[in-house]
């Protein structure tokens, strides 16, 4: 633990954002990091106060670099190494329902297909 600079792959994996070294390495190289706004390759060295974006399943994470870590350390250390400035999720909006026809039940007949059609408004 210290406030030299230190890789982004490994600070991403030393304040588990990924399980492996190896995801984070590969996060950089398909351009999911970005450092200052800046894409990221797996050497760059992030400091304190610079600002990390991570898109981690389809979501971006903005995190903000409190503390540089070299090793994997236990999840109350590393939280105190990262700022979580990620905004809440948006709220989910009712979905609406969609009819499920059960598996094997056969052609459906003209008025079910019908209704199919006026359900997804055809």
């Amino acid at each position: 633990m210290s406030d030299s600079p230190v890789r982004i792959d490994a600070w991403l994996w030393a304040v588990r954002q990924f399980k492996t070294r190896s995801a984070a390495t590969a996060a950089c190289r398909a351009g999911h990091v970005r450092v200052n706004g800046e894409r990221a390759k797996a050497a760059q060295p992030v400091r304190p106060g610079d600002e990390v974006r991570v898109r981690i399943e389809g979501f971006d994470r903005m995190l903000v670099v409190r503390q540089t870590l070299v090793k994997r350390v236990s999840a109350t250390v590393a939280a105190t190494a990262v700022e979580d400035r990620t905004p809440p999720p948006p709220p989910r909006e009712a979905l609406p329902v969609v009819p499920v026809r059960e598996r094997g039940a056969g052609r459906p007949t003209k008025r079910e297909r019908r209704d199919l059609e006026r359900l997804r408004g055809r």
